[in-house]
C-alpha cells in the first residue's frame, strides 16, 4: 500500500478556478478515483488529504494527475491552467502528530498559470539534487 500525504498550492487567482477545502478535495477524489483504497481529510495548516492506494508511487502519481484534472472538470472548474504533482518520500522519522510520516509520500499538488516558471522560482531542480532517483517524481497535466 502507498500512502500519499497532499498538499493544494493554488497559484490561479480566479472565480473559475475556486479553492477546495480538505473535506471537498477528499470526497472529490474519492468520487473520480476508483483506484483509491482509502481517502481521508486531515486538519492540518499544509496537509489536506491523505489517501492510500495499491501500486507504485508512479502509478499513482499518474492516476492523481488524471483524477484531479477529472474531480474539477466534473465541478466545471477551468481547465486552462498547469497541473503540477511534485512528490517526495519521507525518508527520515516524521514530526509527532505531522500526518506525512517515514515512508509516505508528500506531494504538493499546484495549479499554476505557467508550470516551468513555478518550477524555476522554486528551484525544483535543485531541490531534486538531493534526494534519492527514486525518492522523488514530478507529474505534469
Amino acid at each position: 500500500m502507498t500512502c500519499f500525504v497532499l498538499s493544494h498550492n493554488l497559484q490561479v487567482q480566479s472565480e473559475n478556478l475556486p479553492a477546495l477545502s480538505a473535506a471537498e478535495l477528499a470526497a472529490g477524489l474519492q468520487a473520480n478515483g476508483n483506484w483509491i483504497s482509502t481517502v481521508e481529510p486531515l486538519d492540518h495548516p499544509h496537509w489536506l488529504v491523505k489517501l492510500e492506494a495499491e501500486g507504485s508511487a508512479d502509478e499513482l502519481a499518474d492516476a492523481l494527475v488524471r483524477t484531479w484534472r477529472s474531480f474539477r472538470k466534473a465541478c466545471g472548474h477551468s481547465e486552462d491552467h498547469n497541473l503540477l504533482a511534485l512528490g517526495g518520500r519521507k525518508d527520515t522519522a516524521g514530526a509527532p502528530g505531522s500526518p506525512l510520516q517515514e515512508g509516505s509520500w508528500g506531494v504538493d499538488v499546484v495549479e499554476t498559470i505557467d508550470g516551468p516558471a513555478f518550477l524555476q522560482a522554486i528551484n525544483w531542480e535543485g531541490l531534486k539534487q538531493g534526494r534519492p532517483a527514486d525518492g522523488v517524481f514530478e507529474r505534469r497535466a
